[in-house]
């Protein structure tokens, strides 16, 4: 049974609120994780807690407990010409560099004459998450 301190694998297929599948591992290497030590969702982790290995369950998980409510903070304006222009669509996913050399990825919110309006809330903030998980193992964690 699931508790804290043991090695969790599972398999998982992510969906939106509307049944739209926004990833899977399923057919592919299991996530594997430490449980109780916050290296997944926090609404996942307490959704898994108690399974046993193959048990299957679908977890429904609200944004607070994810990636938490989309931040008007998180849009960001910048110059146009601060933006590649080729290829420049609403949606799009662009690359960054922050102020200590970190990589992260910004989504085009708005694009105006002057301006483009930049999204860097997580992509999947402000969305009810719907994993269907299977465990697939567990194994007592070390005792470090």
């Amino acid at each position: 049974m699931i508790k804290n301190g043991f090695v969790v694998s599972f398999e998982y297929s992510l969906s939106d609120e509307d049944g739209t599948v926004l990833e899977s591992n399923k057919g592919e290497a299991p996530v594997t994780y430490t449980h109780g030590e916050q290296q997944i969702v926090p609404g996942l982790e307490r959704g898994l807690s108690g399974m046993e290995i193959n048990e299957q369950k679908v977890i429904s998980i609200q944004p607070e407990e994810a990636y938490g409510a989309v931040n008007p903070a998180g849009f960001k304006k910048v110059p146009r010409e601060n933006i590649p222009a080729e290829g420049l669509k609403v949606g799009m996913t662009l690359h960054a560099r922050g102020p200590q050399g970190e990589d992260f990825s910004v989504r085009v919110h708005e694009i105006t004459e002057e301006t483009v309006i930049l999204d860097l809330n997580h992509p999947m903030a402000g969305k009810t998450l719907v994993f269907d998980v299977k465990v697939l193992d567990i194994q007592p964690g070390s005792s470090d």
